[in-house]
């Protein structure tokens, strides 16, 4: 049987007919394809457009907003907030330099003390009355006024004639001495001791920690109950009489072991970069920071301060701008040097020339103690400096 054939141009025919059916068809679905994906596009353009005519529409609302008192009203009120918090602390901050200088000028200081009141309580009426801009130019005159007062009352301390010069410290026992430094001659008040018939010990008038209205007492108190023979203000705390310190009152932050063995402030890592001195046995061991110091109770005494003011021999500490050592007062200090601790007030210093005073007197390390209204050194049944303020602790000396 014979197959049949198309003939040749027939073939060509059906070939290109397939072919053009092909390219209908795939013409056709890209057709569909891009009018949808026209489609699509054209509807985000729509969304975006209606989402830029909302923003334009919230826009015009906002402005309409600010025009109206409502906001008009916040804006005051934020800023009467503003000027409120701004005048407060500075008030704050003047009312604590008044304190610090009526705890430590002399009498002659006591008219122009009464003139600084004066004008802080006319100042304190502005503040109640609103008047912002007057309460903060005055507060700027009289604290220019007080600072002058503390210059005043720095020049006019002299050293008697009857304190002799004497660059090195007593053996034992107290002495009231002139130091001739490279930056100037100082008195001070110093007491040694032997630290193989004495210890060193801190007395508290709070058995635990605490941290609002916390207990405080006098040097001369806590040298008493101790059977102390001598002792000396502690490092820094918050007086309750500075506003600053409400909520906080007679607090205190730094690490410190008192005679009943117990740490004070054993979890505090904010402060425990404070230099520390260690007392124990016949010696005084200080380190850079409490942290490096473990918990051990088998020591006499652990306390920590700042800054450190010489270390084996070598004056450490040369200034840092911080106002409350920079200013000059009647400064405390521990130190020792050997077997040999000394507790003394430098008068009349900045914390960076009572380093000086020090490493001249030859006293290896030392660290600084509370100054101020807090300075008080007691010897033999009586106050040498001070009383100063009542205290959350003392720095005493007690016979083994």
């Amino acid at each position: 049987m014979k197959r049949f054939k198309l003939p040749k141009h027939t073939k060509t025919i059906v070939l290109i007919l397939m072919g053009t059916l092909l390219l209908l068809i795939g013409g056709w679905q890209y057709y569909q394809a891009t009018t949808k994906f026209r489609a699509e596009i054209s509807a985000k353009e729509k969304t975006i457009q209606e989402l830029k005519t909302n923003l334009e529409n919230v826009g015009k609302e906002l402005d309409i907003l600010k025009k109206e008192d409502q906001y008009m009203r916040n804006e005051k009120l934020q800023n009467e907030v503003e000027q409120t918090n701004k005048a407060f602390s500075a008030a704050v901050k003047t009312y604590e330099e008044l304190v610090k200088i009526k705890d430590t000028a002399p009498k002659s200081s006591d008219k122009k003390i009464a003139e600084f009141e004066k004008s802080y309580a006319e100042i304190l009426t502005m503040l109640s009355k609103l008047n912002y801009a007057s309460a903060q130019a005055n507060l700027a005159v009289l604290n220019k006024s007080i600072t002058a007062e503390q210059s005043a009352i720095a020049s006019a301390f002299s050293i008697p004639a009857t304190v002799a010069v004497n660059n090195t410290p007593p053996s034992s026992g107290y002495s009231r001495q002139s130091v001739e430094t490279s930056v100037g001659t100082y008195m001070i008040d110093i007491i040694s001791a032997d630290l193989n018939s004495t210890r060193v010990v801190v007395d508290t008038a709070s058995e635990s920690d605490c941290h609002d209205n916390c207990p405080v007492d006098s040097l001369g108190s806590y040298a008493a109950r101790s059977g102390a023979f001598a002792g000396i203000n502690g490092p820094y705390f918050c007086p309750a009489s500075y506003p600053s310190c409400a909520g906080k009152a007679n607090s205190f932050d730094t690490l410190l072991m008192n005679r009943n063995k117990y740490y004070f402030n054993s979890d505090n890592n904010v402060y425990s970069t404070v230099p520390a001195v260690i007392f124990s046995g016949n010696s005084g061991r200080f380190v850079g920071a409490s942290q490096e110091w473990g918990r051990d109770t088998g020591v006499d005494s652990v306390v920590a301060s700042q800054p450190l003011l010489t270390l084996n021999g070598n004056r450490v500490f040369g200034g840092d701008g911080e106002p409350k050592r920079s200013g000059k007062g009647s400064r405390s200090f521990i130190g020792t040097s050997g077997n040999t601790v000394y507790i003394g007030v430098v008068h009349n210093v900045s914390a960076a020339e009572m380093a000086h005073v020090l490493q001249t007197l030859g006293i290896s390390s030392s660290l600084n103690l509370d100054s101020g209204g807090s300075t008080a050194l007691w010897n033999s049944g009586k106050y040498i400096v001070g009383p100063g303020r009542n205290t959350p602790f003392g720095l005493l000396l007690v016979s083994k």
